[in-house]
């Protein structure tokens, strides 16, 4: 079967078209991809979530601060993580809770221990135990994870349902630095109130000991400062960084470039 030249012409330009399109597709399909095993999944994890934007750090009124090896820097969260160190992880073969000191110790020495501290901080309607002043036994707050209203009974079958959480888990701490801190420096890590939140405690569990690349609050409104607090963190005890937690914590960045590190209650 002959061809003309003209009709020659025209299946060549339908061809390249043809394969411009492919192109474009696959260009389309890999950047889809790109996006749900980063930031997409937790997007298509379920609706959007309202609630806080930030969490109290710091109440002068009966605290007292506890200070990291070194100063959180007062600048943009973005600034700070560009100069947090970018490393793998190492092994969590040889981690224990006990390396960082005993749990909830009164770690900044006003009298309450740590746990009941952060409580009295980030509940309202705050009521204590009968006879104290520090043992918190009930108390609400719109929960910062999930944006829940959350109401606080302290009990064998209640206490679970608000846990403290360590906003730059311990054991991932482990993993990027803190293995290389002393048992001193670690003890306040541990009991550093920038690095401690109430939680919800389902919500808390399913973070278990995830960084950035593998957990963000539900509540999309707080995840700006969750992660400027975990830049605060690692800033102020020496801790590094993996490639893809960095990364994670760039495009939660990306929507609120002004935000800045947690620095006031230092």
């Amino acid at each position: 079967m002959s061809i003309t030249w003209s009709a020659y012409k025209r299946a060549r330009r339908r061809s390249r078209q043809a394969w411009a399109i492919l192109g474009l597709a696959a260009v389309t399909l890999a950047a889809g991809l790109s996006w749900f095993f980063t930031t997409g999944q937790f997007d298509a994890a379920g609706p959007w979530v309202s609630g806080p934007s930030e969490a109290p750090v710091f109440n002068p009124a009966w605290m007292k601060p506890i200070t990291g090896i070194e100063a959180v820097p007062a600048e943009k969260a973005s600034a700070a993580l560009a100069q947090l160190e970018v490393k793998g992880r190492a092994s969590q073969e040889d981690y224990e809770r006990t390396a960082f000191g005993q749990a909830w110790l009164d770690a900044d020495r006003n009298g309450c221990d740590t746990r009941n501290d952060i409580l009295r901080r980030d509940l309202s309607s705050v009521e204590f135990t009968s006879g104290s002043s520090c043992r918190v036994a009930a108390g609400e707050f719109q929960e910062p994870y999930t944006g829940a209203h959350v109401t606080f009974r302290r009990g064998q079958d209640t206490s679970a349902e608000v846990q403290i959480d360590h906003i730059v888990a311990l054991a991932d701490a482990w993993q990027k630095g803190a293995k290389q801190l002393t048992v001193q420096q670690r003890q306040r890590l541990a009991n550093d109130p920038l690095n401690l939140i109430a939680a919800d405690g389902p919500e808390n569990v399913k973070k278990g000991a995830g960084d950035a690349a593998t957990w963000l609050p539900p509540n999309k409104n707080f995840q700006c400062h969750y992660v400027a607090r975990q830049i605060s963190v690692k800033a102020a005890y020496k801790l590094w960084v993996t490639q893809s937690e960095k990364d994670a914590m760039m495009r939660v960045l990306s929507s609120c470039p002004d935000q800045q590190t947690i620095y006031s209650a230092r």
